[in-house]
């Protein structure tokens, strides 16, 4: 997206908090990328990526990245103009659906991840079912993300998502796994991850009644401005339509940094202002200040 196009959307916010940047790791190595960069002057997709973060506060949101794997200076760097920041860890096991791509070797994504504990980052990860990974492979995987979360005390969710074959991919005829399959790694990842790790499930993906019964206690971003572009083919529900189907279990929205970080300061300069005229005394988002 241009400038002109990434701020349209973000002033056509409503009552959203969170920009969410999410694309393709080292894209600029593609010339195509890289021409498109340098037509609306930027050297990388980094310094692009940071302006929008900027661009993003300006408008009164609080931006999540997830971009790939990072250097510890970039991750030092987006720390500023960032709530949180995320990587999904997927599995430690090494795939044929990876052997293509080189930034999903787990190493190097536990690297990141340990990163920002060291950063003091709060941060998302999750795993990926239905891969072609087994059911040790993601016991290992719940293992060592708590072992991170142990030492650093920085991972606020792990996400547990069922792969989604998209068309005109390698993987298009993969069979994606059941809400059964899903439902029993959260089940397994509650009784793993320490319990101030919150366990989310997409609700545009898995049904999100069934996923608090089994041990979810976060559902994720909503959109009502954008597609869910890493899986178009799942629209969001609208919150009315999640508090109907979560039969009376109550709700409250969150801001992209954690409560319990935001208690614990976990956050920039940049982004104080925000953080005080969003968040009530608990680290929640404050309805009342958002007109809800």
């Amino acid at each position: 997206m241009t400038p002109e196009e990434v701020e349209r959307i973000l002033k056509s916010r409503e009552d959203a908090t969170e920009a969410l940047f999410t694309l393709g790791e080292r894209a600029d190595e593609f010339e195509s990328v890289k021409k498109a960069l340098e037509e609306i002057g930027f050297d990388s997709m980094f310094d692009y990526v940071v302006e929008m973060n900027k661009l993003a506060i300006e408008y009164g949101m609080l931006p999540h990245t997830n971009m790939g794997i990072l250097s510890l200076r970039e991750m030092r760097k987006l720390k500023r103009f960032n709530a949180s920041l995320g990587l999904m860890l997927e599995t430690t096991a090494e795939l044929k659906a990876h052997e293509n791509s080189p930034g999903k070797n787990p190493l190097l994504r536990l690297k990141m991840i340990e990163n920002a504990g060291k950063l003091k980052i709060p941060f998302t990860t999750g795993i990926l079912i239905g891969i072609g990974e087994c059911w040790k492979d993601r016991i290992e995987s719940l293992r060592r993300i708590a072992e991170l979360h142990t030492k650093y005390r920085h991972i606020q969710e792990v996400i547990i998502q069922g792969f989604s074959p998209k068309k005109n991919t390698p993987m298009e005829n993969w069979k994606a796994p059941s809400d059964e399959e899903v439902f029993k790694v959260v089940r397994i990842a509650r009784k793993i991850l320490p319990s101030d790790i919150s366990i989310q499930v997409p609700p545009n993906i898995h049904n999100p009644y069934r996923a608090v019964i089994y041990g979810a206690n976060d559902l994720g971003g909503i959109s009502s401005v954008t597609v869910d572009y890493i899986n178009p083919e799942h629209h969001w529900p609208s919150e009315d339509e999640i508090r109907i189907q979560l039969r009376g279990i109550p709700v409250r929205r969150r801001l992209s940094i954690y409560p319990s970080f935001i208690l614990k300061k976990w956050y920039s300069a940049e982004i104080s202002h925000l953080i005080s005229l969003y968040a009530d005394e608990e680290g929640y988002e404050d309805d009342e200040r958002l007109g809800a």
